[in-house]
């Protein structure tokens, strides 16, 4: 029975996980150990690479951009999943006050700048198309490292902004929420205080900074579109999709699991619909970028294979 204790500090989270039979628990977390674990080594290697190729490193800013996509999303993963796992592993689901309020702030903070990187590079590919033969002075590198700068601080005041409505609030001791980590909206509904200012919050400063995200990355793939229609070589229309189509694969996965959670959830089955896009965009979809990333583009396979080579032959 829930204690009418009502605290803050000494409160105690119970995490009630994923919705998993007891006998599936080892092998989902093996299956989770190693998508975490292959998150971390694709984007570190990713950083790797364009950190050493000078071929990538100086004069592209799409691949400077991409090292902290990679960067935010290691960042993103490691919010959630360790403590995930570990709590597969020992059965105990409980979560500290600090460490649930830790979890908001951070959860917020990265997929934030997760938000804002995604716009920032359909900006970088606008230009790249549309103003080819001005790319190199209209993304300056002063520009470059004042939009990722933005992108960086930006979500820490959006982030603090949240988490700081989210300290106001009181909890019953022991208060169960029911997701594999402390997300914002779980968190809100499970408190016994007035929350009708932090949904306020939410549908105002959330919204706002959703909406103006996507209308960035919408109005810059319309007018790609629009430029891409009016030419006529077969050939230069496909080289303009190729840069561009792995990011419109990840803003498609990525805005697809937030529509998915907020948008398109039935009433009746929306705890667990919500997990299994939490699963989706907290744990695969950062998985996924590198290779999505890798695989479609030969400036990243060719360093690879410059890496590998010198370190097998050096």
């Amino acid at each position: 029975m829930r204690s009418e204790n009502k605290s803050s500090r000494n409160t105690e989270f119970i995490l009630l996980g994923l919705p998993i039979q007891p006998e599936q628990q080892d092998i989902f977390f093996c299956l989770f150990l190693f998508i975490y674990l292959t998150t971390v080594l694709g984007n570190l290697l990713i950083i790797l690479l364009i950190r050493l190729d000078p071929h990538l490193h100086t004069p592209i800013p799409m691949y400077f951009f991409l090292s902290h996509l990679a960067l935010s999303d290691i960042s993103f993963s490691s919010v959630t999943v360790p403590k995930m796992l570990m709590n597969m592993q020992t059965q105990h689901l409980s979560i500290s006050y600090s460490e649930c309020i830790s979890q908001v702030y951070f959860y917020l903070l990265f997929a934030c700048v997760d938000n804002l990187l995604l716009t920032v590079m359909a900006y970088d590919r606008y230009v790249a198309i549309c103003h080819p033969l001005h790319y190199t002075t209209k993304m300056k590198p002063e520009l470059c490292v004042f939009l990722v700068t933005g992108c960086w601080l930006f979500p820490c005041v959006h982030s603090l902004l949240h988490t700081i409505f989210v300290h106001q609030l009181s909890f019953y001791a022991e208060t169960i929420i029911p997701h594999f980590f402390c997300d914002l909206t779980s968190v809100l509904k499970s408190s016994c205080s007035d929350i009708s200012l932090n949904e306020l919050l939410v549908f105002t400063e959330g919204g706002l900074l959703f909406t103006v995200a996507l209308s960035g990355i919408l109005g810059s793939y319309t007018c790609m579109v629009v430029t891409i229609l009016k030419v006529h070589s077969i050939k230069r229309i496909s080289k303009a999709l190729s840069t561009c189509g792995s990011h419109l694969f990840v803003v498609s996965l990525y805005y697809g699991t937030v529509a998915s959670i907020y948008f398109f959830s039935s009433s009746g089955t929306t705890k667990i619909k919500n997990i299994i896009a939490s699963v989706m965009y907290l744990i695969v979809t950062p998985m996924l970028n590198p290779f999505i990333y890798s695989l479609r583009n030969k400036d990243i396979k060719c360093a690879f294979d410059v890496f590998v080579r010198a370190k097998i032959f050096p």
